[in-house]
This record gives C-alpha cells, sequence and structure tokens, in this order.
C-alpha cells in the first residue's frame, strides 16, 4: 500500500503537468492519454523541474514552509537519486516554496513558476554547475519522528505526519497510538478535558510538536 505522502504527491504532480501540457510545453502521453512520465523523456529537465517546484509549492500553502522542506527532504531520503539528481531537485522544490509563500492559490502559483521557469530560476539539466545551499539531509529522531500538519481554529494540534513512514493520522489516532507504546518520545496530557499528544521535554526544539 502506498503511503499518503507518495499519493499526495502523485495528485499534485499530476496538476502540475496538466499545467505544463497546456500552458508551457505539449508532454508526452501513453495510449491510455496517461503522461508518460518513465519513458517520455520527463526526467531531470523543464518538467521535471517545474513538476518539483509546483508540489513543493503546494505543500507550502497547504501545511508550512518548514513541512514543505521535510516532506521534500523524506522524498529524496526515501529515493536512490545521484548527488547532482538531488541538488537538482533540492534546489526546485526551494523554488517552489519561494514561491508558494507568495501566492494565494494554486493557480497564482503556477503562473508565478511559469515566469521562474523563463527567468532561469529553476535548473533544468543535470549538468547545471548551481549548487543548492540549504538542509540536505533529514535527521529524524526514531522516538520522536511526528511533526503537526494542521491544527484546528483554537490551535490545537489535529492532523500529523510520521515522517519515517509517511503515515498521516488524526489526533484520536496519534493518541491511541501512544497509548499502545507506539510513540516513546510523546505524552498524552489533559488539555480542556481534551487527550492531547505532547512531546516529552528534551533539548531539540525541532523535535516538539508545537
Amino acid at each position: 500500500m502506498r503511503n499518503p505522502v507518495e499519493v499526495f504527491v502523485d495528485k499534485y504532480r499530476q496538476e502540475a503537468y496538466v499545467y505544463f501540457d497546456k500552458n508551457i510545453c505539449e508532454l508526452p502521453r501513453k495510449e491510455s492519454g496517461e503522461f508518460n512520465e518513465s519513458g517520455g523523456g520527463m526526467q531531470n529537465n523543464d518538467a521535471d523541474a517545474f513538476r518539483h517546484a509546483y508540489v513543493s509549492g503546494v505543500m507550502t500553502q497547504i501545511f508550512s514552509e518548514p513541512i514543505s522542506e521535510k516532506m521534500g527532504l523524506v522524498v529524496e531520503w526515501r529515493g536512490k537519486n545521484p548527488e547532482n539528481q538531488k541538488n537538482m531537485d533540492l534546489w526546485n522544490n526551494s523554488v517552489g516554496r519561494k514561491y508558494g509563500k507568495q501566492a494565494n492559490t494554486k493557480e497564482e502559483l503556477a503562473d508565478f513558476l511559469k515566469q521562474a521557469l523563463e527567468n532561469g530560476e529553476l535548473i533544468l539539466s543535470l549538468d547545471d554547475l548551481r549548487k543548492y545551499e540549504g538542509k540536505t539531509s533529514l535527521q529524524i529522531d526514531d522516538e520522536k519522528p511526528v511533526v503537526v500538519l494542521k491544527e484546528n481554529e483554537t490551535g490545537r494540534n489535529e492532523v500529523f505526519l510520521n515522517l519515517l513512514k509517511g503515515e498521516v493520522m488524526d489526533r484520536e489516532a496519534f493518541v491511541s497510538s501512544i497509548e499502545g507504546g507506539e510513540y516513546s518520545g510523546y505524552n498524552i496530557a489533559s488539555i480542556n478535558n481534551i487527550a492531547t499528544p505532547i512531546s516529552k521535554p528534551d533539548q531539540v526544539s525541532s523535535n516538539n510538536l508545537g
């Protein structure tokens, strides 16, 4: 079974291809009508760059810039790309996050990225010598692998992501897993009479659920 992160990424990569095909350059398709990603020359080029940037930008809009960065690093960590391809992907992810913060809609994001493509902001080739200077790896604490994806209107954490497994959980499921002994780095607090996951105190602020 595919994990929810992969499902999420696939949904928005298809959106990226639809926009690219309509507004930038026609993409190759299979006889079925699906975009031909594997055999159609859609890797390590402009379509690939736009897709990485778009997905990263949408994640920034839906969640946050830090979560988008972490999810992008998880995708790279799960893959086994050579360093120059990883550099290209991370660079384009960062451009996507930049415009994801500026755009008010996915449509505006796509338009921004089309302009970024035309302006040379994206890396389109493995031969590009520009180096991504941001974070290139993700240190995940085995005892605290969970980040918050969504809060409710009062600020209570409601949706969570296990970075190691790519597993998305609502608050009730996370509480149940903690009670079952699955997550040793977290406790359960009663906040306004509602069971709420909290991090056990440590010296690493990035481990805290917030």
